[in-house]
């Protein structure tokens, strides 16, 4: 496991999360991740900290109301969020990691037919 560090474009969020150097992120069709250009790095609640701008923070939901999309009131950004497929985890935008970050390998997952394809998504459980 390594420590990364990212955050949101104007500075006033930011975070730590630890993964591997080597990692898969989904890459989700459906209508908020494709307009967001969200990649998927899915880890524990345990593996992620905000370092500050929980203040700066505001909530989203829609649909079924489980995923808690938190984005920055300043920029727009949304560099982490609370995902519907593990709502005790945390799922980090590998674009607003710092560089030089972990090696990614983007994995399409077709998030328009959620329901169908929950199962296919890589997180890390442990």
């Amino acid at each position: 496991m390594q420590s990364y560090q990212g955050g949101c474009h104007c500075g006033a969020v930011r975070f730590t999360v630890e993964c591997e150097s080597h990692i898969d992120v989904e890459q989700c069709n459906c209508s908020v991740c494709k307009k967001a250009g969200f990649l998927h790095l899915i880890v524990p609640q345990r593996r992620f900290r905000l370092v500050q701008g929980e203040q700066n923070l505001t909530e989203y939901t829609f649909n079924t109301g489980i995923a808690k999309h938190r984005f920055c009131t300043t920029c727009g950004i949304k560099s982490f969020y609370v995902p519907r497929s593990n709502p005790t985890g945390v799922s980090v935008n590998a674009r607003c990691l710092d560089t030089p970050g972990p090696e990614l390998n983007i994995v399409e997952f077709d998030g328009q037919n959620w329901e169908r394809n929950a199962h296919k998504l890589a997180h890390k459980s442990d």
